[in-house]
């Protein structure tokens, strides 16, 4: 989240609800903007009736794999002050998808927080919309048989275009169904880059 997508639990949600940034995130955190100790703390509130069932999606967004990837970097993403278009957001997942930040809280072991995209969303949304968040692809590594694909998406997010370095880079890991007639994402589980967990080089390539 995407991240993309892409800031998610523990350094994920440090730094992406830094973004909940782990979206960025891809979303989507960060890769979707998660920060994973807040974002498995935060005590969760009611959730809105929308949903991503119930959300038709514009055709334009969903119709290629690139579209749906573009989509979910770009819907995330904007300035600080902008509310973010969560409808949609919520369209392009199908029914009972997640996202899935990883994080290592301080002496404990490494842990996934699972989320809907309504929790996601509750989550990440205020942190995105109050300090600004930009999260691009920057490399990506597909699979695909069948109607599943399976995706490896670089991402670094920045709060401005213009900042001279991301302030957290990672991979979203999405799932992707194509039903024939359109695509959805079916979930997104990311982790962040850190000094002992550099992103190998072949995943840096489109």
């Amino acid at each position: 989240m995407i991240a993309g997508f892409s800031v998610m639990v523990g350094s994920l949600i440090a730094s992406r609800v830094r973004h909940v940034a782990t979206v960025g995130c891809v979303m989507v955190a960060t890769s979707l903007g998660l920060a994973a100790s807040g974002l498995a703390q935060a005590a969760p509130a009611a959730l809105p009736a929308a949903s991503a069932a119930s959300v038709p999606a514009n055709p334009a967004d969903v119709s290629s794999l690139d579209a749906i990837l573009k989509t979910l970097y770009d819907v995330i993403s904007g300035p600080a002050g902008q509310k973010r278009n969560w409808d949609r957001f919520r369209s392009l997942f199908v029914p009972g998808a997640r996202l899935i930040p990883t994080g290592q809280p301080a002496g404990q072991p490494a842990r996934a927080t699972v989320l809907t995209p309504e929790e996601y969303i509750q989550r990440a949304g205020v942190s995105l919309e109050r300090d600004g968040f930009f999260e691009r692809e920057i490399g990506r590594s597909v699979d695909t048989f069948g109607r599943i694909t399976q995706v490896f998406s670089a991402y670094d997010s920045k709060r401005t275009p213009q900042d001279a370095k991301p302030f957290q880079r990672g991979i979203n890991s999405i799932q992707l169904l194509n039903d024939g007639t359109r695509w959805w994402v079916v979930s997104i589980y990311w982790d962040a880059e850190r000094a002992d967990n550099p992103i190998p080089e072949r995943y840096l390539k489109k």
